[in-house]
């Protein structure tokens, strides 16, 4: 016990270091920066074409969304995450210890080039995410937490990041294994990082692309404006286009949707006006007892 408490501690410190460097020094491999420049980039575009003209540029729940990207990405993670993960961590290995297995690696792929070890944690590490939140929406407890991602009522970049702490978790956990076997960490690569949160930010963004052909492959904001929309079809009671970068999952498993242009649609899910509209509201919200509707 006094192992994992002493890795806690110092994850505590080490983070906190870590972010103060960040800040401190800037560079071309600084998540910090990247975040702050994608996120304006993207605003920018919103602001020069948008795709819902009405739409205010400091949009309803704006200033929310703008602290779950500092809060999610990095205050999280000062806090408990990064504490949570590396406890985590020592306890699987020590679990596997057990049986004398010290190294989850079942394919190596560190020979390979650099170019196609990003390819496949990318296309691995995106296939599990489309599963995760697949059970996000179809699994009752676990809809109780990403209620706080659909609250979103007009949607611009930063909501990509209005989502409750314990999706982080979820998500994570569910990737480790199989991202180790094939010699991945639990931290992603910077490139296939950054890269999703640009194409996250564009899903939730004020603009009307669609990419052509690539929509098949790349999800884009014509196709996840209907992941928002609050009125579900009856052939996808749990939802649909369940995609965060890649839409081809959706297009091969039958869960794409996109019966026209839905610039104008309402968003939310069902029974949402009474949902908090506050942070703190937002963050209990899931592990209140729920009176039947």
């Amino acid at each position: 016990m006094e192992k994992y408490i002493h890795i806690a501690k110092n994850s505590f410190s080490d983070y906190y270091h870590y972010l103060i460097s960040e800040i401190s020094n800037p560079s071309w491999t600084n998540y910090f920066y990247w975040l702050i420049a994608l996120s304006l980039l993207v605003w920018v575009i919103e602001i020069i074409i948008p795709w819902r003209k009405n739409q205010k540029i400091l949009r309803r729940g704006f200033w929310l969304d703008s602290f779950y990207i500092v809060f999610n990405f990095f205050i999280f993670s000062l806090v408990g995450y990064n504490a949570i993960s590396n406890v985590g961590v020592e306890l699987f290995n020590d679990f596997l210890a057990l049986f004398g297995i010290s190294n989850l690696v079942a394919i190596n792929v560190q020979n390979l080039p650099v170019w196609s070890q990003l390819l496949i944690m990318f296309i691995i590490a995106d296939f599990i995410q489309w599963n995760v939140h697949r059970q996000l929406h179809k699994r009752p407890w676990l809809w109780e937490f990403h209620k706080v991602h659909h609250s979103v009522k007009e949607m611009g970049f930063a909501a990509q990041f209005r989502f409750h702490f314990m999706e982080s978790i979820f998500y994570k956990t569910v990737q480790y294994v199989p991202l180790a076997m094939i010699g991945f960490g639990i931290q992603e690569f910077f490139v296939v990082h950054m890269f999703a949160v640009l194409v996250g930010h564009l899903n939730h963004a004020n603009v009307g692309w669609s990419y052509g052909a690539l929509g098949y492959i790349f999800n884009n904001p014509k196709m996840h404006i209907w992941h928002h929309s609050k009125q579900l079809p009856k052939e996808h009671p749990n939802g649909m286009n369940f995609g965060l970068t890649l839409s081809i999952w959706d297009y091969l498993f039958k869960t794409a949707y996109v019966p026209k242009d839905g610039r104008d649609i309402e968003l939310g899910f069902h029974d949402d006006d009474d949902f908090p509209e506050d942070f703190g509201g937002q963050m209990v919200y899931p592990f209140k007892r729920k009176t039947p509707s």
